[in-house]
Parts: C-alpha cells; sequence; structure tokens
C-alpha cells in the first residue's frame, strides 16, 4: 500500500504548481491532502479552486475546509502569486475526485473511473492495484497504466464512505 502524496497532475501551469507547492506545505500541517488545483480566469477576479481529503481517509468536515481556506489564505495572501483580487474556494473530493496516487485508486477499488492517458481515454472499473500499476476493466480487456502517468477521476459515486 503505497501513501505518499504526488503533486496533482491536471492543470500544472506555473500558476497553479506554486499554489500547489504552498497548499501541500499547510495542509500537511493540518493532517489534510491536495486533491487538485484549478485557476479559473486568471487574468483578472481570478477563483481558485481546491479539492481537498483528510489524511485520515475519514470524511472532509466543514471545519477541515473553514480550517485549510483560513491557511492558505493566509499563505497566498504572504506570497501573493496572483495579480489583484482572486476568490479562494475548497471542496471535498466529490462525486468526480481526483485519484493521483496508488492509495487513491486502493480506495476506490471496483468503481468506474474516467481515465486519460497517451494512446488511452476510457471509463471502466479499477479490478486491481499492485504497487504503482493499476488495472482496469475495458470492455472485457485488462488496461495496466501506471499511476503518474495518467489522469484519473471518479465516473460514479460509491455507495459509502472510502
Amino acid at each position: 500500500m503505497t501513501t505518499e502524496q504526488q503533486t496533482p497532475q491536471p492543470n500544472t501551469g506555473p500558476l497553479e504548481q506554486q499554489i500547489s507547492r504552498a497548499a501541500q506545505s499547510v495542509f500537511t500541517a493540518l493532517g489534510l491532502e491536495l486533491l487538485d488545483v484549478q485557476v479559473q480566469n486568471p487574468g483578472q477576479n481570478a477563483t481558485v479552486v481546491i479539492r481537498i481529503d483528510r489524511l485520515d481517509e475519514q470524511p472532509v468536515t466543514i471545519d477541515d475546509l473553514t480550517r485549510a481556506s483560513r491557511a492558505l489564505g493566509d499563505e497566498l495572501d504572504r506570497l501573493d502569486p496572483l495579480p489583484g483580487e482572486y476568490r479562494l474556494e475548497l471542496e471535498s473530493p466529490g462525486s468526480k475526485r481526483p485519484l493521483n496516487t496508488a492509495r487513491h485508486f486502493e480506495r476506490m477499488l471496483g468503481l468506474k473511473t474516467r481515465v486519460r492517458a497517451p494512446g488511452h481515454a476510457f471509463t471502466a472499473p479499477i479490478v486491481a492495484v499492485e504497487g504503482d500499476q493499476v488495472t482496469f476493466d475495458v470492455a472485457g480487456e485488462h488496461v495496466i497504466l501506471t499511476v503518474g502517468q495518467m489522469q484519473a477521476n471518479l465516473a460514479e459515486f460509491p455507495d459509502r464512505h472510502r
């Protein structure tokens, strides 16, 4: 079982990378994990959308979101990575949860996942995770991809917290 964190893969422009680094340093101390960073409308009145999870794999609470928002807001004010005003939004993983680490895939074993990777674009259930190799059942055929070399999000909502 792998628990190491990786910087989220989608939207990896310089601004998102800078915000990701700041967020990871703040969130780790709070027992939180950064899943995704999106900067919408970066020119004027930007919105920074941050998706988080808890390192203890418990459901994200309103208190978690509040603590994370205040701590990251202070850090972004100090670093000032965005020109002008911006809005900071924090979210729990939600139904389209990004899957960035082997542990994320292990937790969602059996669920359908939307995957994009070089030469691949499909929605299929996760059938196995071994190390950093994830196996999907794509129309009866097993497709094995490596964590970190694909973008994946849940395509169905779990029946219980995972």
